[in-house]
């Protein structure tokens, strides 16, 4: 498709009428927005036509990359035959319902139903009130105030902004009663002299001293990502989901996932949760379920939340427009079955996520600049540090990482910047040469970083 403007009038048109996610909009308007023009496979060409590798997949979301046929069909073929219809008045689809009955064969047998959204952002919402709903059918209404992590990230709507734990956008009118938060389970800046299965403890446990602080009988739910996405990719230590449950359990208090990025293969298990080893009573889903062709998100519920809220509750006063919306639900059944009958998640687990991991960890070991290595599957993150022994990080990290990010562009390469933190998560149909290409991009865009700072 040939392109109706230039970049620079796409940029000056981009610059009059939107509000970008997460910048300073004055700066992006001087500076002017990439403009991506065009997708296939790991890779993107902007206006101009340069390519770049997407090591992001997207946000997390193009499990399948750009330009997968059978998605495109699918939807389609539901635009011709069923455009929209909602699941208000008594009413139903064979999309949704297909949908549902393919998601369930490859969830773990404890969860029995789903509230499908638009986003993970409403799939939280749905959960704030889901799970204080719950309580209240159950007798006890107290039970409503939800503990997050600090450095978490649940969503952009105001429930889901309120149960993360970023303070800048708390601040930006973002906080709201009956939500608390704890530390970030982030070993190399907060584990000190502890080791990574001590550290893990103390943190897990953190939420014992919150919850004995709030007092058992008022706390609804700990609501957490298995591994923290936007807050820098970061991976518990093994000892932590383990005790974390634990103190679920014996304080009768919800454990729920936000698998919204962790979901669908990244980790090489098809949910993240079941990499780390713990049974969540809720999951968030969104992003891989739709390999982000078109918006879809949804909350699944253990069999046991589930008959509480069917059979004990009446009217769930709840609903949204385009709750299981049959284009969406298409596209989903069209990728959760490429998912799983090319057995990419399979592929993901035993060939390309170890070889990545590998690759990253053989590539970065030595560098000055680099003092860990976190990840799992085809998520990974690279820890920047001023001094590796002591795991000292830059005072500036933050501008930093974002100027290694900005040389990952220039290099033909997007991956992502969080403080301290480059972060990957190419599509989990990468090849060996594609990671190839995706690490020796980031070693590029990391040396140059660290000759700007004299470290090479």
């Amino acid at each position: 498709m040939t392109a109706k403007h230039t970049t620079k009038e796409y940029q000056a048109l981009d610059a009059a009428h939107h509000i970008h996610a997460f910048l300073d909009q004055k700066a992006l308007n001087a500076q002017g927005a990439l403009v991506i023009a065009k997708g296939q496979g790991l890779n993107l060409w902007d206006n101009d036509g340069k390519r770049y590798l997407d090591g992001m997949s997207g946000l997390w979301c193009t499990a399948l990359g750009y330009g997968r046929a059978d998605l495109n069909a699918a939807a389609t073929r539901q635009l011709e035959e069923l455009p929209y219809y909602n699941l208000f008045f008594h009413t139903t689809h064979p999309r949704v319902i297909e949908l549902s009955e393919l998601l369930f064969s490859l969830l773990p047998a404890h969860y029995s139903h789903a509230i499908y959204t638009n986003s993970g952002s409403e799939a939280n919402e749905v959960l704030i009130r889901s799970v204080r709903r719950y309580w209240q059918i159950l007798g006890q209404p107290r039970k409503k105030v939800m503990i997050g992590r600090w450095n978490g990230y649940h969503g952009s709507t105001l429930g889901s902004t309120a149960l993360g734990g970023m303070g800048f956008m708390h601040e930006m009118g973002g906080m709201l009663p009956d939500f608390a938060h704890i530390g970030e389970p982030y070993w190399f800046a907060e584990g000190g002299d502890l080791s990574e299965e001590a550290f893990g403890l103390k943190a897990a446990r953190e939420l014992e001293a919150k919850i004995l602080e709030l007092g058992a009988e008022n706390v609804a739910a700990f609501v957490a990502e298995p591994f923290q996405g936007a807050g820098g990719m970061i991976f518990p230590p093994a000892s932590y989901w383990a005790e974390i449950q634990r103190i679920c359990r014996q304080y009768d208090v919800l454990l729920c996932a936000d698998e919204v990025i962790g979901g669908f293969g990244r980790t090489g298990e098809w949910f993240a949760h079941q990499h780390f080893g713990f049974q969540p009573d809720t999951l968030t889903i969104a992003k891989g379920l739709t390999s982000g062709y078109i918006p879809m998100g949804g909350l699944v519920f253990s069999a046991r939340m589930a008959e509480v809220l069917v059979q004990q509750g009446g009217v769930f006063a709840h609903g949204l427009t385009y709750s299981g919306h049959p284009v969406a639900a298409a596209v989903a059944i069209a990728n959760l079955t490429a998912l799983r009958d090319e057995k990419i998640v399979e592929t993901v687990k035993n060939d390309t996520g170890p070889y990545l991991q590998n690759l990253l960890r053989d590539t970065f070991a030595a560098h000055p600049l680099i003092g860990e290595v976190q990840g799992a599957g085809l998520v990974a993150a690279l820890q920047f540090t001023e001094d590796k022994a002591t795991r000292k990080r830059f005072a500036n990290e933050n501008d930093i990482a974002w100027h290694c990010r900005t040389v990952g562009f220039d290099e033909g390469l997007i991956i992502r910047s969080t403080l301290g933190r480059m972060i990957m998560a190419p599509a989990l149909v990468a090849s060996h040469a594609e990671l190839d290409e995706l690490v020796e991009k980031t070693r590029r865009a990391v040396d140059r970083t660290a000759k700007e700072l004299g470290l090479l």
